[in-house]
């Protein structure tokens, strides 16, 4: 327990002391303990303030509690109250640590940083992410299903104004158009049978904050007029209502479905696409990101290891390389399955190629299989330019463009003479 004669030794002991409670008397030599709550609690919110008064009185207490007071009590009259508020109080400090705590690991799991990729087109996805995060513009994220539309939407909503309010994602094609109609815009009791009582659409629930309507582009061409026009008003009704509902809200959309072609046959209002496509960022599939393969496999076999309470495997060479001959129609989610199927498999300290499903040890033996094809017309080239040249090595490696180094290599790897 500390203790500080004044407000201005006060300050200093929470500079350098981490303290959960404190017991402030109103009033103090160099001033009010009401007004040094404004002082207090923006730089420590986890900080509870128990004040102390000898002479009570209302216009005090009500001030003590806009300012932050965890209590504001009469001494001498409340003693009994001093030791079971300082527990409260305690408990509501570690809470508050507990929560500031699990949002940091939230922020932090839903940041740029943990997006894994060196690549050339991830890498400039992930550019075009951090730009038009910090402003309120709508962004539409194009991909091919599993290429992480969903993280990148999480991390744009992380990195904006709007961090500290809602993210709320709907996938539209999981419901009718009724059901959805519902959860977006919600609804007034009786509005349709089963409507019991008042409902909460998942737009008013991010209100200030940002919404991600995935597979926006199975939204049936119905409820599109509604959306479109709370994208130019933030303005809706909900179903069976009157009454005209304000937001504040940033939309991202999401869609593996080429939307001009879906304009073309009618499935998709060419105003909402314009409207949607503010900002549009392209996530590359697996296949144009090859060489992120390593990285991401070793980073999901160290989660999936600490999962099932298994050690962190290595990856051998040949599994990788069958990773990376193989092509991943469902992206980055395939590969996660993949891993985790490998992990939960296998017994050993190392992910072998066995412990792969059967179709990608099958792309792996026909890569070999075209690995030594091209290996033997390589062979049978150096072979007949050596002999036109009667085994002169400087003058063939001049003729085939390769140093001398190479083809001696290649004679030793192919046992020429």
């Amino acid at each position: 327990m500390l203790e500080a004669g004044s407000l201005a030794a006060a300050s200093k002991v929470l500079d350098k002391e981490n303290i959960d409670v404190i017991l402030c008397d109103v009033k103090l030599p160099d001033g009010n303990g009401v007004d040094f709550l404004l002082q207090v609690k923006p730089k420590h919110p986890a900080t509870e303030i128990i004040l102390l008064t000898a002479y009570g009185n209302i216009p005090d207490g009500v001030q003590a509690m806009k300012n932050g007071a965890f209590d504001y009590i009469t001494k001498g009259d409340d003693n009994d109250r001093i030791i079971p508020l300082l527990y409260r109080a305690i408990e509501k400090g570690q809470l508050h640590k507990k929560v500031a705590h699990l949002q940091q690991q939230l922020s932090h799991k839903y940041s740029f940083d943990t997006i894994i990729g060196d690549s050339n087109p991830i890498q400039q996805a992930i550019e075009l992410a951090k730009k038009v995060a910090a402003t309120d513009a709508t962004v539409l994220l194009l991909g091919e299903t599993g290429t992480g539309k969903e993280v990148f939407a999480q991390a744009i909503h992380n990195n904006s104004t709007r961090a500290n309010k809602s993210f709320v994602a709907v996938n539209c094609s999981a419901f009718s158009k009724e059901l959805l109609e519902s959860e977006l815009f919600g609804h007034k009791t009786g509005a349709f049978t089963g409507a019991i009582k008042d409902k909460k659409g998942l737009l008013e629930e991010a209100n200030g904050g940002t919404i991600f309507l995935d597979e926006i582009g199975e939204m049936p061409v119905e409820l599109q007029a509604t959306l479109l026009r709370v994208l130019e008003t933030g303005e809706f009704i909900k179903v069976g209502d009157t009454k005209t509902l304000k937001i504040n809200i940033r939309i991202i959309a999401a869609t593996n479905r080429d939307l001009q072609k879906e304009i073309e046959t009618g499935h998709f209002r060419s105003d909402l696409f314009y409207r949607l496509s503010v900002f549009q960022i392209i996530l590359p599939s697996l296949r144009e990101r090859i060489k992120d393969i390593p990285a991401l496999a070793n980073h999901f076999a160290m989660v999936f290891a600490a999962k099932t309470n298994k050690p962190v495997p290595v990856l051998q060479k040949e599994y990788l390389e069958a990773l990376q001959h193989y092509n991943w129609p469902g992206n980055i989610r395939e590969l996660k399955n993949i891993i985790e199927r490998s992990v939960i498999l296998n017994d050993e300290q190392q992910l072998r190629v066995k412990n792969l499903p059967v179709e990608l040890q099958a792309a792996h033996s026909q890569s070999l299989h075209s690995a030594f094809e091209l290996a033997g017309v390589e062979k049978l080239h150096i072979q007949k330019v050596l002999n036109y040249t009667k085994g002169n090595k400087t003058e063939a490696a001049r003729l085939m463009g390769i140093g001398l180094t190479t083809l001696y290599r290649k004679i030793e790897e192919y046992h020429l003479q």
